[in-house]
């Protein structure tokens, strides 16, 4: 009977012991399972934080490009008032001399027409002479429009006659003056008016809104999980 016993005995240990054993292996192949499935996340909020810290820094450099260009030339510029110009005159008055590209350290010389136009700003009576843009009135202090210079004369004489025609066409063209009156010479178009100002800030802008809602999100994501895993001991 006693050896019966001891039998029975040793057999239910050993199965007990097995069955522990088996119970083990599951619960270390799930710890180990959501080892990896927190390191996996781990690894994917740090890339995320890593895309806004970029998005963010690219943001800025963008900033600061369009700060030393645009806005620079945007706060500068003194034709800041928007008039209504009557073409008063528009008359090709002489040859103006440009040099063009012709290779590797090649430059030879060409012809293109200045044309000079004369305004009335607003109907004051006051005359002003037109300019293109405040690129033109830096190159020239002369003549309407300058021409990229080319080979071709003939093409750009007759760019500038076409130009000329369509002034006198339209009599009336808007155009922006200096309210201080220290520049005499009033503008056709702006380079960077508000509307350009406006659209090149948009995409940084974008871009630094994007990066720092990844970077707000990642971290309001993190505190969620560590707020449920304490909810989640105390339950316990």
């Amino acid at each position: 009977m006693f050896f019966v016993a001891g039998a029975k005995n040793s057999g239910g240990s050993g199965g007990g012991s097995e069955r522990r054993s088996i119970y083990q292996k599951f619960r270390d192949v799930d710890i180990l399972d959501k080892k990896k499935t927190v390191t996996a996340l781990q690894a994917g909020e740090d890339r995320a934080i890593l895309l806004g810290l970029g998005m963010i820094l690219s943001s800025v450099m963008m900033y600061f490009v369009l700060g030393i260009t645009i806005l620079r030339s945007y706060a500068d510029s003194v034709w800041t008032e928007e008039g209504v110009c009557v073409v008063l005159n528009s008359t090709v008055t002489a040859d103006m001399n440009c040099s063009y590209n012709c290779g590797s350290d090649c430059w030879r010389v060409s012809k293109y027409p200045c044309l000079q136009v004369y305004v009335s700003v607003n109907n004051t009576g006051h005359v002003s002479r037109l300019s293109h843009n405040e690129e033109t009135q830096d190159a020239s202090s002369e003549c309407f429009y300058v021409p990229r210079c080319q080979k071709d004369s003939v093409a750009m004489h007759a760019m500038i006659m076409n130009i000329s025609e369509r002034l006198k066409a339209n009599q009336q063209v808007p155009c922006y003056y200096d309210p201080s009156e220290q520049q005499e010479t009033v503008l056709l178009t702006r380079l960077y008016d508000h509307s350009v100002v406006v659209h090149s800030l948009l995409w940084p802008s974008c871009m630094l809104t994007g990066g720092a809602l990844i970077i707000v999100m990642v971290k309001l994501t993190q505190y969620l999980s560590r707020l449920c895993e304490e909810i989640g001991k105390i339950n316990r």
